[in-house]
């Protein structure tokens, strides 16, 4: 019973998590998703070193008027970054998970499937053949499925605080699972967008891009030679609401017909009182489009309020 519980508890706190993707710390560092300290400690490198390197002032596209010893032109780079966009519409796995919240731990298996411009769906299986839990993302809402409690929480994004008020919207969440560049409420990073971005170069052949607006401000660190995202960095400063941070690591890539797909995600989000981490290890990289896209429930259902789901993540 227990194991079910934190099953499903878990299914809340990556709703969660998804949906307050925004924050801040002064170190704009990569933490793992590892589960052991000294493994955090081991993974404490590259990225944050590169990320800690955002203060510099000169940008990829100045450094040109050094002359030959500029590394990559920062059109042509974000060209690059851009093209190994994912190709196919349907992304579909097994997937193994590895979950800390608190001092509470456990590994899950279960399965994600997802539609481009559609819908992201993780399932998370309890004694791993039972479905407890299910989050489904689409364009319109948000999903939370209870299969043991036959509860569940359907709501549009504008409904929740957190969401609204942080500009988090499936684009956002889309861009994060496919490993993209993104731009709040397109399902693309338009070209005024990509020209805004800052583009400054990191440690040990790495590039970082970034840009603000508001309280919110976005990172991305990328491979100076594959132009692949090694990471997204979303922090949201607020001296009233306190500081978060949301680091989503990509490692692990697969060829993915002509494109590399990472089959393994590491996030972790940091709040003033909480800190949550998930590994995400992808089985495989298939395209299987023989599923419904849109969950339904039965009459045996009822709807939770969000105050509950609220709850339920602060209880932790």
């Amino acid at each position: 019973m227990k194991t079910t519980r934190f099953v499903l508890m878990t299914a809340t706190v990556v709703a969660l998590m998804m949906a307050t993707a925004c924050s801040s710390s002064k170190g704009l560092g990569r933490h793992s998703g590892r589960l052991k300290s000294e493994q955090t400690t081991e993974r404490k490198t590259k990225s944050e070193k590169a990320m800690q390197r955002k203060d510099r002032s000169t940008t990829v596209a100045d450094n040109q008027a050094d002359g030959p010893q500029a590394p990559l032109n920062k059109e042509e780079f974000l060209g690059q970054v851009s093209e190994n966009a994912q190709l196919v519409r349907f992304i579909t796995s097994k997937i193994k998970f590895s979950v800390e919240v608190g001092n509470r731990q456990m590994t899950l298996t279960g399965n994600l499937k997802m539609k481009r411009d559609d819908v992201i769906r993780l399932q998370l299986m309890a004694f791993g053949f039972v479905e407890a839990g299910r989050l489904e993302f689409t364009k319109d809402y948000v999903l939370i499925v209870d299969r043991i409690n036959k509860q569940y929480l359907k709501v549009p994004y504008d409904q929740l605080d957190f969401l609204r008020i942080n500009n988090i919207d499936f684009y956002t969440l889309q861009a994060l699972f496919w490993n993209e560049l993104y731009q709040p409420g397109r399902s693309y990073m338009t070209q005024s967008q990509q020209n805004n971005l800052q583009a400054e170069p990191g440690v040990d052949d790495d590039v970082v891009l970034s840009y603000s607006k508001g309280k919110l401000s976005y990172r991305w660190l990328t491979d100076a030679k594959s132009a692949r995202i090694k990471m997204t960095n979303i922090q949201y400063d607020d001296y009233v609401r306190g500081n978060y941070q949301l680091n989503w690591d990509y490692d692990e890539f697969k060829a993915n017909e002509r494109k590399f797909f990472p089959t393994k995600h590491m996030v972790t989000f940091t709040a003033p009182d909480k800190l949550v981490k998930i590994d995400m290890k992808l089985n495989y990289i298939g395209k299987d489009e023989d599923w419904e896209t849109r969950t339904e429930l039965s009459g045996k259902y009822r709807q939770m309020p969000v105050d509950e789901i609220l709850r339920r993540f602060m209880s932790l």
